[in-house]
């Protein structure tokens, strides 16, 4: 975490450190991990926060900030996280505050509440085949069932494997290649499987 901080804009240093104690204040116990490439503060293994440094602001979020800023301010901000692009400390909530806010989420950890999922998650719908592999699927009884019993994310890899090829021969080996290892009961990836 030293190393991320040393490395961010002069404007966010500041912040970054600010921020860092003031986890640390309000939750001596936590762990710091980077996580996507970005500080993260962990408690009793759960994340509980995380912050980042961008060009022109930095940012800090709860991960479960629905549940402990509330929705609208959560969803509100116009950057990563529930304050909004920081530019300054000044830009942070007071220190009261945010160590009411720390405390609220150890507390849901302690609790076990879970994140709340996503609005904007959907589920993807499952795959359609092209024409091209439909046909084939369709003329062989034995790849057609593998295929129908795959979860979508199976059947998409199949599908994305067809559709990304760049010429036509090649599309033409794929579909071949797909509905043989689909007929044998392979998913598309079994090379790399552990046996």
């Amino acid at each position: 975490m030293d190393a991320y901080i040393a490395r961010a804009a002069a404007f966010a240093q500041p912040i970054l450190r600010d921020l860092r104690e003031r986890v640390h204040a309000a939750c001596p116990p936590v762990q710091e991990t980077i996580k996507w490439g970005m500080p993260n503060f962990v408690y009793r293994g759960k994340i509980l926060c995380g912050m980042a440094a961008f060009k022109q602001h930095a940012s800090f979020g709860f991960w479960q900030g629905a549940n402990i800023v509330g929705a609208e301010q959560s969803a509100g901000s116009d950057a990563m996280g529930q304050f909004g692009r920081l530019t300054a400390p000044a830009d942070l909530p007071g220190r009261r505050e945010f160590a009411t806010l720390v405390k609220r989420a150890m507390a849901l950890i302690e609790t076990g509440a879970k994140r709340p999922p996503s609005k904007t998650a959907q589920p993807k719908p499952p795959p359609r085949p092209p024409a091209d592999l439909a046909a084939a699927l369709a003329a062989n009884p034995a790849a057609r069932k593998t295929f129908d019993g795959f979860p979508p994310s199976q059947q998409r890899e199949y599908v994305e494997w067809v559709e990304t090829a760049k010429r036509e021969e090649t599309r033409r080996a794929r579909v071949a290649q797909a509905v043989e290892w689909m007929a044998q009961g392979k998913v598309r990836n079994w090379k790399y499987m552990a046996k």
